[in-house]
């Protein structure tokens, strides 16, 4: 369905061009925060840190030892693997899709939106895969670890709900068309 200069609609209804590269580079980056942040710079856990009493069995790689830090940061690469392919897709699939004014649907409201929603479901995912079902890392072992892995789901729903305040008052501007044709 084409629309014309001038024709409004709904932020909600743009475009499905911006959605799926938005949470592809939301899912990605969001990812590279919590790796970033959690994983190296507080070290409050990796990947495998709670598997001495997970739900699947993994084995456990005491990050304390020399071995065990060594295999929980061959899968904190293998998570920031999928954290950098998340990214380049996302950024693929929105070079191919946006074929015109690129600097506008950079700027738009309604990409950082479906970015910041990306972000979300990367955490609410994430939060509900490994740190409860799978129960092979929380976000902060400890005393309070619930309290840490519940936050995050709420900042995960937080995300979602704020990027798509941030789209609904975002123009809509479809990228697949030229300007005025």
């Amino acid at each position: 369905m084409a629309t014309t200069a001038g024709t409004a609609r709904p932020p909600d209804t743009a475009p499905v061009s911006i959605r799926l590269p938005g949470l592809l580079l939301g899912v990605g980056l969001g990812g590279f925060v919590d790796g970033i942040l959690l994983h190296q710079l507080l070290q409050w856990h990796h990947m495998l840190t709670s598997t001495d009493h997970d739900h699947i069995g993994v084995k456990y790689y005491d990050p304390h030892t020399v071995s065990g830090l060594e295999m929980n940061t061959v899968w904190d690469g293998v998570f920031h693997a999928l954290c950098w392919i998340a990214v380049l897709a996302g950024l693929a699939v929105l070079y191919s899709r946006v074929i015109h004014d690129r600097r506008t649907v950079w700027t738009s409201r309604v990409l950082w939106g479906w970015v910041l929603s990306g972000w979300g479901v990367f955490n609410l995912v994430e939060g509900i895969l490994d740190h409860q079902i799978l129960g092979i890392h929380h976000v902060h072992g400890g005393p309070y670890q619930a309290w840490w892995d519940a936050g995050f789901l709420v900042l995960g729903a937080l995300f979602v709900a704020v990027g798509h305040l941030i789209r609904r008052g975002g123009r809509f501007h479809d990228p697949a068309t030229r300007r005025g044709a």
